[in-house]
């Protein structure tokens, strides 16, 4: 196979030109379970033929909600879109509302489930779902029928002629998935996303990446999610063998085993790892700890391809092989780049990790996007710290008058399932609409600079942009996670999310008594060192865009409780609502 046009096409390429002893790795009860390209291709094959046995017709939708990255999932993927069905993948950690919700409106005929927390959270809403016909489970689960009973149904192959037929029917602008968009208001929005929407951005993306056949990849980020399921199919296109992560707490573990050459990252990982590390250099005495610290302080120097000149890049290789040797030891070893999508990525860290020849290669995106616009790219000196890259060769964009980043391409969606409406006001003048501000550079490079409906205007009519403050304030290593606010109030506050495990580390050794993160966060040093350092931070902004009032938050926020969307970004309504008692405390007439 010389041309890949539709998602199934993948596995039969990679077979044809790589046929890969490892395509897919799973660790199931301790012992990595390998899938190698044939048999990836055969039981693909098998669960199609079991699916049209069951009468699955074209364009029925099969909805997956699954925990953790797995090889049965790309399998099931492979085998439900060759029958010119369409997958719906599901957010495991959204709310059961919201799981009846999209299973009621994708119209699911059948779903598939990882373990028995969602099975739970799906029965309890279950009888709200009248057009579900059956869930299944992609291994043994009590009470429910495995998807062993649909393979066992594709065993006789006499009707691989009908899988070959369905599969020829299907062409490259047919719906491929629907992708629920984990919204920050109201009811989620179903992105179509077609087969050539997430090929040509494969295709797109493939020259920005420097791998090759017989790399491996670690793969962890939700694959619900489109970045990490276009990035799973580029690793099959370029031969890659992929190692699915257990879970986030046995990533190190993981890591280590595996020794992988790339692996996709969210911003918020490469923060945990550095703070990790900066703990551990902190507990370093003597020649070791200045080691440590002068490493640190040259990294954040850090520009690529030898910019900052010969006596810098001798001071940096020395520091590589004291100091940034074991931080690569750490994460295994091999790692060539590491791919950040989904938020802003701090500067600062993509020119410390960048230091310790562990790149960090940041790019942007949406769902309706396929998702890459931008990316850096190591190669043509396409990397450029502090911007998402240049745009793809087959993606155009032009920035609106107002500044919002608008953009066209074989990469963008067909429009949002059921909302002709939606679909229009988004692709208004024949561009899609991506609802972020940002600029084009002289040479090429696009920086993201907000969201274009998050920046509010204050009581005195001076514009802010949150995350732009935000981003910077979250560079301090006792804040984990911080909010903006003051739409149509007189001045800029926050909510902030203490780093606990930090501001815990130091309250100790300074001998502040607490019993529990509301203790901490009512303790006036703590405040105190906090506001130090939201002062320090204030001095980058106009007087008008400084956090002149802060309130500490005793919980941590998550996907779980409500703050943040499963792609980890902040829920600013809802995390308002929780907090509307610290909210009126910081506007109240003094």
């Amino acid at each position: 196979m010389d041309k890949v046009t539709r998602l199934f096409d993948f596995p039969y390429y990679q077979l044809d030109k790589f046929n890969l002893d490892t395509a897919l790795a799973t660790k199931y009860d301790g012992k990595w379970e390998t899938v190698s390209s044939q048999q990836y291709v055969d039981r693909a094959n098998q669960l199609s033929r079991g699916l049209l046995r069951l009468g699955v017709e074209p364009n029925d939708k099969i909805a997956i909600i699954s925990h953790n990255n797995n090889a049965d999932w790309h399998i099931a993927d492979i085998g439900i879109l060759q029958t010119g069905a369409q997958n719906v993948p599901i957010y495991p950690t959204i709310s059961a509302d919201d799981y009846s919700y999209i299973l009621n409106h994708s119209e699911a005929k059948y779903c598939i489930v990882s373990d028995m927390e969602i099975l739970e959270k799906l029965n309890a809403i279950k009888s709200e779902v009248p057009g579900l016909k059956e869930v299944y489970a992609f291994r043994e689960l009590e009470g429910i029928k495995s998807l062993s009973e649909i393979y066992s149904l594709g065993e006789d192959t006499n009707n691989q002629q009908e899988v070959e037929a369905r599969k020829d029917a299907v062409t490259a602008d047919d719906l491929a998935t629907l992708i629920y968009t984990s919204g920050t208001t109201g009811k989620p929005k179903a992105v179509m996303l077609s087969h050539n929407n997430i090929v040509s951005n494969v295709l797109g993306s493939e020259e920005r990446v420097p791998l090759s056949s017989g790399d491996k990849a670690l793969s962890f980020l939700p694959i619900c999610h489109i970045f990490e399921r276009m990035v799973v199919y580029l690793y099959q296109y370029c031969g890659i063998s992929i190692y699915f992560a257990e879970s986030i707490e046995k990533m190190s573990d993981n890591l280590k085993e595996v020794k992988p050459h790339v692996m996709t990252v969210v911003p918020r990982l490469i923060e945990k790892v550095f703070d990790k590390i900066h703990t551990t250099g902190s507990g370093l005495s003597g020649i070791k700890k200045k080691l440590f610290f002068w490493a640190i302080a040259l990294g954040e120097k850090f520009e690529p391809y030898g910019t900052n000149g010969g006596w810098y890049e001798f001071k940096l290789s020395i520091v590589r092989k004291l100091i940034f040797s074991k931080w690569q030891e750490g994460l295994g070893g091999n790692l060539k780049i590491l791919v950040s999508g989904s938020a802003a990525l701090q500067p600062r860290l993509a020119r410390i990790f960048g230091a310790a020849g562990i790149p960090v290669m940041e790019g942007y995106g949406l769902t309706e996007t396929s998702p890459v616009i931008a990316v850096n790219d190591q190669n043509n000196r396409g990397w450029k710290i502090g911007t998402v890259g240049r745009m793809l060769a087959n993606v155009e964009v032009k920035i609106a008058e107002d500044g919002e980043i608008l953009c066209k391409g074989p990469n963008i969606m067909l429009g949002y399932y059921k909302d002709e409406e939606k679909t229009q006001e988004a692709m208004e003048g024949g561009y899609f609409h991506t609802g972020d501000i940002g600029q084009i550079d002289q040479d090429g490079f696009l920086k993201i600079t907000d969201r274009k409906k998050e920046i509010f205007k204050t009581s005195g009519g001076k514009y802010v942009a949150p995350q732009i403050i935000e981003n910077q304030m979250k560079q301090s290593r006792f804040i984990e996670q911080i909010m903006v606010v003051g739409e149509g109030e007189k001045m800029p506050c926050a909510f902030i999310q203490p780093n606990f495990e930090f501001v815990k580390q130091w309250a100790k050794r300074r001998k502040i008594e607490f019993t529990d993160n509301n203790d901490l966060v009512k303790n006036p040093k703590v405040i105190e060192r906090i506001e130090k350092e939201v002062s320090t931070y204030n001095q980058q902004f106009g007087r008008w865009e400084q956090v002149k009032k802060f309130e500490l938050t005793p919980e941590e926020w998550s996907v779980e409780a409500g703050h943040l969307t499963p792609t980890l970004k902040l829920k600013r309504r809802i995390i308002k609502e929780k907090y509307m008692g610290l909210y009126k405390a910081m506007y109240q007439p003094e």
